[in-house]
């Protein structure tokens, strides 16, 4: 399965480069995402943009398979590099600031998915988990009873990329998960959450 990293946000908010290329622990943001997918066994395609050039060298030095969206939102840009792959299959869509997310994070709702019937699957975090770790996020829902904000981890279709598409809405409790890079405070609990897993989890 494909793991489509969307990667065309200037990361006006930051005022650090382009989005994708903050560094956080010595490494890009976006490599982080693209090595948890790797480790989990998908193929990653990152989607740049005009905003995002240096991200677009980043991923052919690095030998990362990349297409060219327009830059005319998420959702246009998402369609637009699922068109341009032509993919047929289901496949991961992510965003590329979420640095803490894992490979067993990954796993887990990829084994939700495969287990369901449904057309694609999108990934919530509880609501005390994003409050805790980044204030609060506008939209919101009960998933499980649970309220939760959206992950940013999507499957979907790519040959139903054009319709609705029936979903299984996984919960995934996981404080990871809940830190999106959106601002320069972001990213210190982004580089203090991944310090604090690497000497829980040493290399061994």
């Amino acid at each position: 399965m494909h793991a489509l990293i969307m990667a065309g946000g200037s990361g006006s908010r930051l005022n650090l480069g382009e989005k994708p290329l903050i560094l956080i622990r010595g490494k890009p943001m976006i490599s982080h995402v693209i090595d948890a997918f790797l480790s989990a066994g998908f193929e990653p395609v990152v989607a740049a943009s005009p905003s995002t050039p240096m991200t677009t060298n980043w991923c052919r030095a690095n030998n990362i398979a990349v297409c060219k969206a327009d830059g005319n939102g998420y959702i246009n840009d998402m369609i637009s590099a699922i068109k341009i792959m032509d993919e047929q299959f289901p496949l991961f869509i992510s965003v590329s600031d979420i640095p803490c997310v894992t490979s067993e994070i990954i796993r887990s709702i990829a084994e939700a998915y495969y287990s369901s019937d449904k057309d694609g699957c999108s990934a919530w975090v509880p609501v005390g988990l994003v409050n805790s770790f980044r204030g609060s996020m506008p939209y919101r829902k009960k998933v499980n009873g649970i309220v939760a904000c959206p992950a940013g981890v999507n499957i979907l279709r790519g040959d139903l990329i054009d319709q609705p598409q029936d979903e299984l809405q996984v919960l995934v409790n996981e404080p990871g998960l809940a830190l999106n890079v959106n601002t320069r405070a972001d990213r210190i609990r982004a580089e203090d959450f991944l310090k604090r897993q690497a000497l829980l989890n040493p290399p061994r």
